[in-house]
């Protein structure tokens, strides 16, 4: 296990060169100066000396190599430049916003394992009966849904037109019902489907059926036996998408007006803000590599074949 855990952060460490690369190189292609988004936006007008001297300011005005040195080279003592159009550190801001993103992620996560679980487990136990097809209908409906149309429907349904609760900005625990349900409900369909497949056929197996013929409960057979193995599948996707979910919060922050990472990048790529755009991808690339690194030790965790195969 030391000698896989090892050659992952190898991996990781490689993994993360090559996206700094691309990403330095892919936010250079961007169209428009940033020098003259800046002094527009401060009210300047953008003259050619204007735009130079701007320019000069920022670094921009060195070969482009040289640029991805400097900028790496920050990164490796953990300095992410400064924003272009707030002049604060990156990092900084990062971390000022990442918790909104990580709060409105984990309470989409919730969302959808109060909804995926018990419809996915009720759909695989009574199979084609009324509760198996309503259930994968309503997933399929959730699965139709953009998130984007969802997230309108409500905030027009419960803010607009009864006031139940909040539509705009964070703050308590009501301000984060319908942007949870709108990053949730999507994948709780998603997931409700994956689990009852999975569950139907290990509920075929054999030592499901030797657990029945011990006189088990239907009961302690599903739950203690068929759903473990039923969701290692349903881990593994999990832990992919949950990254994506972290960086995928962009469209249902905008919505809400939730002031998270995804708000925030909008406003940088409009701004042509390097430093941001930059960060925000390797920060979101790191953090999807850990949690996949730690979804594979969960994986051995729950299935010990899996560990005794890495150690041999």
């Amino acid at each position: 296990m030391f000698n896989y855990i090892l050659k992952r952060i190898l991996y990781l460490l490689v993994i993360m060169f090559i996206i700094s690369i691309l990403t330095f190189s892919l936010s250079r292609l961007v169209p428009g100066d940033p020098a003259e988004v800046i002094l527009r936006s401060s009210g300047v007008e953008p003259t050619q000396e204007a735009v130079e001297s701007m320019r000069e300011n920022l670094g921009l005005n060195q070969p482009v190599v040289w640029q991805y040195i400097d900028w790496l080279g920050g990164i490796l003592q953990w300095d992410f430049g400064r924003s272009f159009t707030t002049g604060r550190p990156v990092i900084q801001e990062i971390w000022y916003r990442f918790p909104a993103t990580l709060e409105l992620a984990l309470a989409g996560v919730v969302v959808m394992f109060c909804l995926s679980f018990p419809a996915g487990i009720i759909s695989a136990v009574f199979k084609n009966t009324y509760l198996d097809h309503l259930g994968r209908f309503l997933a399929l409906v959730g699965a139709s849904f953009p998130s984007y149309w969802l997230g309108l429907l409500l905030i027009y349904f419960f803010g607009v037109q009864n006031s139940l609760l909040p539509v705009m900005g964070r703050g308590t625990g009501r301000h984060l019902i319908l942007p949870a349900f709108t990053l949730g409900l999507g994948m709780a369909a998603v997931y409700a489907r994956l689990l009852r497949a999975n569950l139907l056929e290990v509920l075929n197996q054999d030592y499901i059926r030797t657990a029945r013929a011990k006189g088990l409960s239907e009961k302690a057979v599903v739950l203690k036996h068929a759903l473990k193995n039923a969701l290692l599948p349903v881990i593994t996707a999990f832990g992919v998408n949950f990254g994506y979910l972290l960086g995928g919060t962009v469209i249902i922050e905008t919505i809400f007006n939730w002031p998270g990472l995804g708000k925030f990048v909008v406003e940088a790529i409009f701004n042509r803000d390097y430093p941001v755009l930059q960060a925000y991808v390797l920060f979101m690339a790191l953090v999807f590599v850990t949690i996949n690194t730690l979804v594979d030790i969960i994986y051995g965790v729950l299935d010990p074949r899996i560990a005794s195969e890495r150690r041999n």
